[in-house]
């Protein structure tokens, strides 16, 4: 997502608080695009067409319903595929399967839920596996994920926009949460992701790693398996 506001208009709306990783002009050539959700700050229309335009070669997938909004923006028919929970689309040696997620869809008034959301398992054929979970509450398939789909080397698992829970507690998890998932998934290496970009919620912009830090470690986990992040970062395992 690489505009300055997770919003349809560029003069309103949640604005950026740090500039993306990675530049636009920087990205090395794409071989696949994955779209979690259609929420504003996961799916820009500018971005999209950007991407499409300087990445051609790029293969889209997307939940179910959203195929027509990246097809609408240049990707061509033959690059895009729609999954449902559970289905897998292999994209030369990669395996990708669409996963379970607790949230909603919505972009407008009389639309919600008109597209499906979801996260991804990767398996690649060296036997590698990354799991990104998108956008979610906790749910009771995290376990079920991992046995179907793992075990993952990396969990891409969200740690922010939380609170108040009575609200958020059905749409995104909180860091003590993510924790509890990735011991559900079973996987290798955690990387917190999904905080610090837009203010959407309640919680201070700095609290969530800190408070997942603090739940990796009060959970008994070894620190090397946590790897958190700067903006912009990279991490080589």
């Amino acid at each position: 997502m690489w505009s300055e506001r997770a919003s349809p208009a560029q003069f309103a709306g949640p604005k950026r608080w740090v500039a993306p990783g990675i530049p636009l002009d920087a990205l090395p050539p794409l071989d696949i695009v994955l779209l979690s959700h259609n929420h504003y700050d996961h799916l820009d229309d500018y971005t999209v067409r950007q991407l499409v335009r300087r990445h051609p070669q790029a293969f889209w997938v997307t939940p179910l319903g959203l195929a027509p909004f990246v097809g609408r923006r240049g990707a061509p028919a033959n690059a895009l595929v729609e999954l449902d929970w559970w289905e897998e689309h292999r994209v030369d040696s990669l395996r990708i399967s669409a996963t379970p997620a607790m949230h909603f869809s919505s972009r407008g008034i009389g639309d919600r839920g008109d597209t499906l959301w979801c996260g991804f398992a990767l398996a690649a054929e060296s036997g590698r596996r990354i799991f990104f979970a998108g956008d979610t509450g906790f749910h009771p398939d995290f376990g079920v994920i991992g046995e179907r789909l793992g075990p993952f080397d990396v969990a891409f698992l969200p740690i922010g926009a939380y609170e108040p829970r009575w609200f958020m507690r059905y749409l995104h998890m909180n860091p003590e949460e993510a924790v509890d998932a990735f011991r559900a998934l079973k996987a290798r290496v955690m990387v917190p992701i999904h905080w610090g970009t837009f203010k959407l919620t309640d919680e201070a912009m700095d609290e969530p790693p800190v408070r997942a830090r603090s739940a990796w470690r009060a959970a008994g986990l070894p620190d090397d398996r946590y790897r958190q992040l700067a903006h912009g970062e990279t991490l080589t395992l």
